[in-house]
């Protein structure tokens, strides 16, 4: 191979025998302090590999010969901040529910407490505000599913909604399309009627005595003969405008038909009793409370 390099009549540096469009490329060696420092790193990121942990296994990770864990330093920094707080959470614990909004200090340390668990655990279905979304109940209105006094929303948080725990609520909206208990043309004359309850405009040409027997066959046993639902079965109050899939006629035509069963989560087992009680004041107390 024949070497094109040569001395750089500018400079005086040798060029590397590489050149672009007349501009040839000077062969400048890295500075020796560049290349110490280069090299000091190599050595320095081997030693970080057999002191701390570093590279993963099969089923886990290299721990080092440190065994240095940053998650078990968080770890200890949590468990030091509830030995802190301990006594204030043991009087929360200990305390009867109705009591704790009662005391301004166990109600600022439930309201605090109850905040962050509901940013961590609630907040990616109720939203951080706890405004809810389509399918997620808005947790600052008046409208509850399953009743909005203090021990109501205890009881759901603890146990859930269609959770799978032995006390969790289970009454869910059927499926009269679905299972064949209604025809399309009767769930579109229902969704209207559903629609006339709450005071909304219904299709021209809609049947408002079938609509209505439709509805007393059907829907009376949960929602009420003037649809304003039935907390102990989780059944909403048609009548308040208040939708938790939405009013307008498609979304009701595919609530009837398709039914709806949406899960609330039993925390119980999850969260000490404590948090537990500190997530349904901080819930009652976002104003939807009763």
């Amino acid at each position: 191979m024949t070497d094109h390099s040569e001395i750089d009549s500018v400079s005086g540096t040798s060029t590397t025998g590489h050149e672009w469009d007349g501009l040839k490329e000077l062969n400048t060696p890295l500075p020796r302090w560049w290349v110490i420092t280069f090299y000091l790193t190599i050595i320095w990121s081997i030693g970080y590999w057999v002191v701390y942990p570093a590279w993963p296994l099969l089923a886990s990770n290299t721990v080092g010969i440190w065994n240095y864990s940053s998650r078990a330093d968080v770890g200890v920094e949590l468990a030091n901040l509830e030995k802190i707080r301990g006594d204030k959470m043991a009087a929360l614990a200990t305390a009867p529910l109705a009591n704790i909004e009662k005391d301004p200090a166990l109600l600022a340390l439930a309201r605090a407490k109850g905040k962050v668990v509901f940013g961590d655990n609630c907040a990616p279905c109720h939203g951080t505000g706890a405004t809810g979304s389509k399918g997620y109940p808005n947790l600052n209105d008046d409208d509850w599913l399953w009743g909005g006094t203090l021990d109501q929303i205890m009881e759901t948080v603890q146990y859930g909604a269609r959770s799978g725990h032995a006390k969790a609520h289970e009454g869910q909206m059927l499926a009269f399309g679905k299972d064949g208990v209604l025809k399309a043309e009767e769930i579109a004359t229902v969704a209207n009627h559903v629609r006339s309850l709450a005071g909304l405009p219904t299709r021209q040409g809609y049947d408002a005595k079938a609509g209505a027997k439709i509805f007393a066959d059907n829907c009376v046993a949960c929602h009420g003969e003037q649809g304003k639902g039935n907390q102990e079965l989780g059944a909403p109050n048609l009548t308040d405008k208040i939708w938790l899939y939405g009013s307008d006629e498609a979304s009701l035509i595919d609530t009837i038909t398709n039914g709806r069963s949406g899960v609330m989560p039993a925390w119980e087992g999850r969260l000490d009793p404590a948090t537990i009680k500190a997530m349904a004041v901080y819930v009652h107390s976002l104003g939807g409370g009763k």
